[in-house]
């Protein structure tokens, strides 16, 4: 603890932070590129690697950058703001590629070109402030947890955030919260979109297009008839595929967003698909007792956490003909695709990353699955 070293940048880790070595022991340091020298200061030590603070970066890297936000290294949200977008684009589907590989045995070849984003800053449409009363300056701290710890770094805006929620965030500013500890979600809502305060919806609308693009295609190149849309939200993607499909249903647990999904059908004029409200691991069985398994691809896009072991023994028990699993989180992605792929049930045709999350450590991805 406290010793400063000179340390070489190897690789960046899932999650951004910048991997050393000393011999064979790991060192992981944030806000650094690869082949860069830093100096940093050890502040963490385990058994089998350390975190350390960076000092100072003595050789950077060409593909450094200036960070364009000044609460960049303190403030939580953004890890890669040092580094040029096609560093972070590269570095990205590096990170895919060897964690579906280690940790869902994942051919590299099947994992696709990584998808950027059209906007690299000011893409964001939801974000959630918080408010924390700060004794020293004896006032609240307006803004998003510090990246070392649960403070909360007082911010005028976020460059990341489409320019309206900036706006809002000013609004925050001059009628704050009565107290600390009150969180403040503001969002821009999509066009032609209904959408409860609460419910889902993708938060990049400029890379929105590709992924539905992308969804699409594999849909269309399996030759299904049916979809279920489990975890539907407000019925987006089911929406937008509708019309390559004979017919489809979604499932949903937030009941303010099923409400939505079926109002978001009746706006487009969109009839033949149904809304169900309720967990997918109860009412799929009798959703593919109506539709043909061996014609029906079945969408998950879940929380981060991935689907329950439960769910997952259920589609490998109904058998559809093809999964697509979108998932924002690549290591609970990587441990389901372990568990459908395994006993050769499932077989995994592709992986698609998109970067929807731009100078961060989070990336979105699109796996196809068929049933074997």
């Amino acid at each position: 603890m406290g010793a400063i070293l000179s340390v070489s940048i190897e690789d960046i880790a899932f999650g951004g932070e910048g991997v050393a070595r000393l011999e064979d022991f790991v060192i992981f340091i944030p806000f650094v590129n690869v082949g860069e020298v830093v100096e940093a200061e050890i502040i963490e030590v385990k058994k089998r690697f350390a975190r350390a603070k960076l000092i100072s970066v003595k050789t950077p890297s060409p593909n450094r950058v200036i960070p364009f936000c000044p609460y960049f290294t303190d403030c939580g949200g953004c890890q890669y703001q040092q580094m040029a977008y096609s560093e972070q684009l590269r570095v990205k589907g590096k990170q895919i590629s060897d964690l579906l590989s280690r940790m869902g045995k994942v051919d590299p070849l099947k994992v696709q070109p990584i998808i950027g984003s059209p906007k690299e800053y000011g893409y964001r449409n939801r974000i959630m402030i918080r408010s924390q009363w700060d004794k020293f300056k004896q006032g609240l701290n307006i803004g998003f947890i510090k990246h070392d710890n649960r403070l909360v770094v007082d911010i005028q805006e976020c460059k990341i955030s489409e320019p309206e929620l900036n706006e809002e965030i000013q609004k925050v500013r001059k009628n704050p919260p009565p107290k600390g500890g009150i969180k403040v979600v503001l969002r821009k809502l999509p066009e032609n979109w209904v959408l409860p305060r609460d419910s889902f919806f993708q938060n990049n609308f400029f890379l929105l297009p590709k992924l539905v693009e992308e969804v699409r295609a594999r849909i269309k190149e399996s030759g299904v008839e049916y979809l279920v849309d489990a975890f539907c939200g407000v019925g987006f993607f089911s929406i937008e595929l509708a019309d390559i499909l004979k017919g489809f249903t979604g499932v949903e647990v937030d009941i303010a967003a099923i409400k939505a999904a079926k109002q978001n059908a009746v706006n487009r004029g969109i009839t033949n698909g149904t809304y169900l409200a309720g967990r997918t691991e109860d009412l799929l069985p009798g959703i593919l007792e109506k539709f043909d398994p061996a014609r029906t691809a079945l969408l998950i896009d879940p929380p981060r956490t991935g689907c329950l072991p439960d769910t997952l023994a259920l589609i490998k028990h109904v058998k559809p003909r093809q999964i697509v699993y979108i998932s924002c989180h690549p290591a609970t992605l990587a441990r389901d695709l372990n568990i459908l792929t395994e006993d050769n049930v499932f077989e995994l045709k592709q992986v698609t990353p998109l970067d929807m999350f731009p100078q961060t450590q989070h990336v979105e991805c699109v796996a196809d699955l068929r049933l074997k």
